[in-house]
Order: C-alpha cells, then sequence, then structure tokens
C-alpha cells in the first residue's frame, strides 16, 4: 500500500484497483464483483471486466447526523441490514426517535435506487459465493461495513472490500469484519476521498445503469 497514490479518475483507479486484485482472485469460481452505488459502480465495472466476474450492485445507504450530513452515524444496505456507530450517537445526543427519522428518509432513497439502478432484476445468488464489495474510497467505512453485514446475512463465503483509498484506522476496523481487504493506499494525512483524485465529478444515475447494462453484455467479458 502507498500513503501518496492520487488517481486521475474513478476508471484508472479501477484499472489499478483490478491489477493487484488479478492474481488472487480471477480464477475464483463464481466470482462475484459488487459496486457500492454511485461512486463505486466505475471502480467496479473495471474490476469486474479484468477478473471476468459478474457484476452487479449492493445499495448502501449513509445515515447522517442532522445538521452534518457528511457524518456518518451508521449506515443501511439491501436486505435490512443496519451498522450504527453508538458511541458516536452518545456522543452527538441523539434520541432513538432521531435514528428512526435519519433511517426512514435514507430506506426510501434506498428503495428508489434499487427501482433505478436494478428495476425488477433481485439481487444475485450470494450464498456461497467469493464476493468482492467495491467502492472509490472509505472515510469512516460505515457504508462498507453495512455491506458486509448484509452479504454475511445472505451467506457469502468470502467477502474482499477493495478500495482505492481509505484511512488507516478505517481499514484496520473493516480488516476485522472482511475476509480480506485490498487498499492501494492508505494516506496518513487524509480528510476526504475526493482528495485523492484529480476528477472526482459526481456519478450520476445514467452512468450507473449503462455500465451495468454494458457489464451485462457477453462483449464486455471478453475484451
Amino acid at each position: 500500500m502507498s500513503d501518496d497514490l492520487v488517481f486521475a479518475d474513478r476508471c484508472a483507479a479501477g484499472r489499478s484497483l483490478a491489477a493487484t486484485l488479478r492474481d488472487k482472485y480471477r480464477a475464483a469460481p463464481d466470482l462475484l464483483v459488487l459496486a457500492l452505488p454511485r461512486g463505486g459502480v466505475p471502480v467496479a465495472f473495471e474490476v469486474a471486466r479484468e477478473l471476468h466476474a459478474e457484476l452487479d450492485i449492493l445499495i448502501v445507504r449513509k445515515l447522517g447526523a442532522p445538521m452534518q450530513p457528511e457524518l456518518a452515524i451508521g449506515a443501511i444496505a439491501s436486505g435490512g441490514a443496519t451498522v450504527l456507530n453508538h458511541d458516536l450517537i452518545a456522543g452527538l445526543g441523539l434520541t432513538s426517535s432521531d435514528i428512526a427519522a435519519i433511517t426512514a428518509a435514507e430506506t426510501e432513497e434506498l428503495q428508489r435506487r434499487e427501482t433505478a439502478y436494478r428495476g425488477n432484476r433481485p439481487l444475485p445468488a450470494i450464498e456461497g459465493r467469493t464476493v468482492i464489495v467495491v467502492d472509490d474510497g472509505l472515510a469512516t467505512g460505515a457504508t462498507m461495513k453495512a455491506a458486509i453485514a448484509a452479504l454475511r446475512q445472505r451467506g457469502a463465503a468470502r467477502i474482499v472490500a477493495a478500495v482505492p483509498v481509505a484511512p488507516r484506522d478505517t481499514i484496520a476496523r473493516l480488516a476485522l469484519l472482511a475476509d480480506d481487504i485490498v487498499c492501494l493506499s492508505t494516506p496518513r494525512y487524509f480528510q476526504a476521498v475526493g482528495q485523492w483524485y484529480r476528477d472526482f465529478r459526481q456519478t450520476e444515475d445514467r452512468e450507473v445503469r449503462e455500465l451495468l447494462a454494458k457489464a451485462r453484455t457477453p462483449a464486455t467479458s471478453d475484451e
């Protein structure tokens, strides 16, 4: 792992991540790559293409603190998994009613994205599979924790958390939850994921749908 990698964009980060994963996981049977939308999808697309793996998405929504929406007090994921940072919640003085209201709002958005990105397609089979969960980077790791919890509930045989960049303490905590962690860069001075990309423009819903559709075409796996 490097301390100071800066990626051109999410696609470039995905290619670098794929190169690191290739030797270990390209031959894995029944491999599944799951992206955390939206920013994780362009990264995961490159990983799935290089590993010749099925690509899909796992919807995870961060639970942001009131008045500080970027501060994650937890996360929810498809299938009903919920992860809460109880120490942070207590420190902020949040009540159970506060948490319920935040969760209800994010559940509504999670369901909207499920419909927008997947339509009527169910989440692919998880039980017994090796699953690589990909995002464009992590800060607190709350969304990845929720993703791992959801996959444990669905019986994944092996869960790999794979990201281009994250703080060292976040990676250390996730190492206790995932079966394997792949992170290309763990900067000593980490403020936000976007600072480690030259182009960090928002990934749009349209791009998510296009990449998922492209990944399902036979031509993509033959490239």
